[in-house]
């Protein structure tokens, strides 16, 4: 018989062949599934920064938010004062011609003192006979009557001089507002801040 070649008996080449395709699948699947973990972890991580980050501006929006009423409705405490109404005002205008008169209204919201502020907390006790306890700022208010007169005479100064035009805007009265402050403010000697002024009946005729 005659012999074949050795190498084509065996089949060993094919066989090689076939274990050398086999390991480079492998090593396929291996670098595929190693880069599909990276990716996770990658995904995962800027995922948990951007989700960390979005919680902590919500977080940090809320406190501030937070701190900003606190501080709003602490101003709101501290402005909060005594109104004195100061009646109604019938006065001449600055016009010459026509003569123009103004009749309004005016209040004045006075700052108080942390003497006048513990008095207003403090609970008053009733009068004999069941009578009812006094309003604290009623009975504040009542001890301010004294100051009526200047605080009437520098209003009358400030509108006196307006005419009928400049107090027909909206600008005009807050304008004529500021200046009426300043003059009551003036009244007290930095002991008391003029909180607001406040128009009520404003009539021009």
């Amino acid at each position: 018989m005659s012999k074949q070649p050795l190498g084509r008996d065996t089949g060993f080449p094919e066989v090689e062949e076939r274990r050398g395709t086999g390991l480079d699948q492998t090593t396929v699947l291996i670098a595929s599934t190693i880069l599909i973990i990276v990716v996770i972890m990658i995904s995962s991580i800027v995922n948990y920064v951007i989700i960390k980050s979005t919680v902590s501006s919500a977080v940090e929006k809320a406190v501030r938010g937070e701190s900003e009423a606190a501080d709003t409705d602490d101003e709101a405490i501290v402005k909060q004062g005594i109104m004195i109404d100061l009646g109604d005002f019938v006065l001449n205008l600055a016009d010459s011609s026509p003569r123009r008169y103004l009749k309004i209204n005016v209040a004045v919201e006075l700052s108080t003192t942390e003497e006048e502020d513990k008095f207003l907390a403090t609970p008053q006790k009733g009068g004999g006979h069941g009578a009812e306890p006094k309003n604290p700022k009623d009975i504040l208010a009542a001890e301010l009557d004294q100051y009526k007169p200047a605080i009437r005479d520098a209003i009358i100064s400030v509108l006196s001089a307006k005419t009928s035009d400049e107090l027909s805007s909206s600008t005009g009265k807050e304008v004529a507002k500021e200046e009426i402050q300043d003059l009551v403010s003036s009244v007290f000697n930095g002991q008391r801040e003029v909180l607001r002024i406040s128009f009520g009946q404003f009539i021009i005729q």
